[in-house]
């Protein structure tokens, strides 16, 4: 079985690599993250996947550009700008913005079933991952796999200390990076 795995970090893909190879699947990842911020960042998880990629010998396809922009201009579409500090109203819309584009390359390239690397952080609103994922699954006719696999996230962490790959220190966006180094 094939699916393609939407790779937001390293260290968050290296549990779901080991859980979804040993149910069978045959991965390809999909490194696609418009919201990291700064560029410095959006480059180190990058080479943490191209790391994982080597270590584990799975093929992913890159998104290499920053994205930024697009990023900011998806979120001020539908979310007033003074709101944007509320991670309930913009998460979902990244969410969204990083499933459709996994989606939309899982159909093109005859991906029956997709998931990602946010499932396994006890960081993310899981249960609206999940549901976002569903919904544009159905939406392409595809198959979204999701599993409540929490409980990898520390050995993940372990893996990722041991195959020296950076780690880390706040979800990825403008906003979250302000709300981990702004309010210490």
């Amino acid at each position: 079985m094939d699916i393609l795995l939407h790779i937001c970090c390293g260290v968050c893909a290296i549990g779901l690599v080991k859980k979804f190879r040993q149910n069978g699947y045959q991965i390809t990842g999909y490194f696609y993250n418009p919201n990291i911020h700064p560029s410095l960042e959006f480059q180190k998880r990058l080479r943490a996947v191209e790391i994982l990629s080597e270590r584990e010998k799975i093929q992913v396809v890159y998104e290499r550009d920053y994205g930024l922009i697009e990023f900011l201009i998806t979120l001020t579409k539908d979310i007033p700008v003074e709101s944007l500090s509320n991670s309930s109203q913009r998460c979902p819309k990244c969410y969204e913005l990083r499933l459709s584009k996994t989606a939309e390359f899982a159909r093109q390239n005859n991906f029956s079933t997709f998931s990602s690397t946010l499932i396994i952080s006890p960081q993310q609103n899981r249960t609206l991952i999940k549901n976002i994922g569903e919904n544009i699954a159905q939406n392409y006719g595809i198959s979204f796999k999701y599993e409540p696999i929490t409980e990898l996230y520390n050995e993940t962490k372990e893996l990722a200390k041991k195959y020296n790959l950076y780690r880390q220190q706040y979800c990825g966006c403008i906003f979250s990076e302000h709300e981990r180094y702004h309010y210490k």
